[in-house]
């Protein structure tokens, strides 16, 4: 039994209103899921694009593996996500839409080991909006304090 690596994206929840959520495959090298299994990616300044109908995830930092050799991956590249075509054509039809864009939340392992990209439709968050999350998470870290001490 090997274990789950979860790769989160915190900073997408934080900058972004997610409208909906997906589930996609990654087309991965041999040394790209053997680095990701070691847990040595991120996503946080990644996005998706579509290109001649396909959905790719760019900018996400996948290091070298340490043990690979002359054939290692190259640490930042596009990546194709593996989507149904009605999901796809879904999401390139209300991407399209001005203000909405893809971006990845988690990047995680399966049971089988396979790498799998939590993506979501996000619409970019106000100023206001913002501070109006910081607000919540305050008054939450300040409501658990006092939930303890009784």
């Amino acid at each position: 039994m090997q274990k789950t690596v979860n790769i989160l994206n915190k900073r997408a929840k934080f900058d972004y209103e997610i409208l909906d959520k997906y589930t996609a495959g990654i087309v991965l090298t041999g040394t790209e899921i053997k680095s990701i299994r070691l847990g040595k990616a991120a996503i946080t300044e990644s996005f998706c694009e579509f290109n001649d109908g396909e959905l790719f995830v760019i900018n996400s930092h996948i290091e070298e593996y340490l043990y690979g050799t002359h054939y290692n991956h190259k640490t930042k590249s596009e990546r194709k996500l593996l989507l149904n075509k009605k999901e796809l054509k879904k999401l390139f039809k209300d991407s399209d839409n001005k203000g909405l864009t893809i971006v990845p939340l988690r990047l995680f392992t399966n049971e089988k080991g396979l790498a799998k990209l939590d993506i979501a439709l996000c619409r970019g968050k106000k100023n206001y909006d913002k501070r109006e999350s910081l607000k919540e998470q305050d008054t939450k870290r300040d409501l658990d304090r006092i939930k303890k001490s009784f």
